[in-house]
């Protein structure tokens, strides 16, 4: 993709849609004035950028993509199916505005779940985190979406809460050719926990785009349990930014689960900012056809006495290709860290396609560290004892392929949302099978 090309893409996105009206808050009026300048100072990356050499998006800058002017009104039975049993407490964005028929009330006790575009009251909690953890100075995508920040989920809970329902936010696409910028900001104040299921689904199968971005600060003591699930029309692309700032004996527990999109990309950075924090990241990639999934994270230990886990598997069918690209990154003085990171990769047929770099960065001596990747197919002696006990080879190998994603999926805190997924993960391996 030429300069001009990519000039010519970020000018549609920029110049084909107005930007949101101006806020009475001067500082978020400067936050989307920064960000347009960079998105006139930066390009749309391709395959030459170190970061992007094996994702190729120049599909996606060959499109036009048109301004959301009017969301449709939705009746509650159109998204039912995406509703959770366990999470009464739900926003709901269709291609990008805030739905409030659609959404939930929350819950009592001071937590605030509720649309950022009218949190002008709780402005004084937003400003040091809207815009301060995703760094939209490098990247385009981060850069447009808070150029056109207006409508998005904000989470805050008060210290010492503890939400004993899980929190949905729903994102819903339903217009082809469409593009959106879906954004959340998630707050969990000392001693807190949350349950945050960040949900992205379709209603069409066309293409359209959606350009995402998630803060989350986690407090001192405090505990977040961050679900993403990625569910996209098949011939839409999805580009996601993710950052997770961690405060003193914090915990932070992801996991993710990417199904959808013909062309997806996801970045989370975590940042251990005070001692004794702790994160665990473990994501699940499913893809078959012409897919292309890319899951890029950075676990950031800045402080000492940090432990994380990552666990990343991905099942590559048909001629669909992963990415992962996974860094763990010690500072000088984060003594006493504890980390590992591990990349399982099963690959279904002879054109699927996986690219894996595992990567550490150690700039302290008494560290315990490793990290590691697999790449591979079914186990033939399996199949065989499988088909051996009466089962089918298709039945055999999709019972297999099921039980590698299972390991990431009953992960999952949530009953109903844990047996939707299992239920997925069974029929796509089933067809890949």
């Amino acid at each position: 993709m030429s300069v001009a090309t990519s000039g010519a893409y970020l000018e549609n996105l920029l110049h084909g849609q107005p930007l949101p009206p101006a806020s009475p808050l001067a500082w978020l009026n400067r936050l989307r004035a920064a960000a347009v300048d960079r998105v006139g100072a930066l390009t749309v990356p391709t395959t030459r950028d170190e970061e992007w050499r094996f994702t190729d998006i120049s599909p996606l800058a060959k499109l036009t993509f048109q301004p959301v002017t009017v969301a449709p009104r939705l009746r509650a039975a159109d998204i039912a199916r995406f509703c959770i049993d366990e999470a009464p407490i739900r926003l709901v964005f269709v291609d990008g505005v805030h739905a409030p028929e659609l959404s939930g009330a929350a819950a009592d006790g001071g937590l605030v779940v509720g649309n950022l575009a009218a949190a002008r009251v709780h402005a004084a909690a937003i400003e040091p985190h809207l815009g301060r953890h995703v760094d939209f100075n490098d990247s385009v995508f981060a850069a447009l979406n808070t150029a056109f920040l207006y409508d998005g989920a904000l989470v805050i809970v008060p210290p010492h809460a503890r939400v004993a329902t899980p929190v949905h936010l729903l994102f819903i696409a339903t217009q082809k050719d469409a593009v959106s910028y879906p954004r959340c900001l998630v707050l969990a104040e000392r001693g807190s926990e949350v349950t945050v299921i960040e949900d992205f689904v379709t209603l069409q199968d066309a293409a359209y785009f959606t350009n995402a971005v998630t803060e989350v600060a986690v407090g001192d003591d405090a505990r977040v349990t961050h679900l993403r699930l990625q569910r996209e029309s098949g011939a839409a692309f999805h580009i996601a930014n993710c950052a997770v700032a961690l405060g003193a004996a914090s915990a932070y527990r992801s996991i993710g689960v990417a199904l959808g999109a013909r062309i997806s990309r996801l970045n989370v950075n975590v940042l251990q900012a005070a001692e004794g924090a702790e994160c665990t990241v473990d994501g699940l990639a499913l893809i078959d056809g012409s897919q292309l999934a890319d899951t890029h994270t950075m676990i950031d230990h800045a402080k000492a006495h940090g432990v994380s886990r990552q666990l990343h598997k991905c099942i590559v069918a048909g001629s669909a290709h992963a990415v992962f690209n996974g860094k763990i990154r010690v500072r000088a003085g984060a003594q006493r860290t504890d980390s590992s990171q591990s990349n399982r990769n099963l690959l279904l047929t002879g054109r699927a396609q996986v690219d894996t770099k595992p990567q550490l960065e150690i700039f302290a001596d008494d560290v315990k560290c490793a990290h590691g990747a697999t790449v591979g197919q079914l186990d033939a002696e399996e199949v065989f004892y499988l088909k051996s006990r009466g089962m089918s080879d298709a039945a055999a190998r999709s019972l297999l392929t099921y039980a590698f994603g299972a390991e990431i999926i009953d992960r999952i805190p949530v009953a109903s949302l844990r047996t939707r997924l299992e239920k997925a993960v069974l029929e796509r391996t089933a067809d890949a099978a």
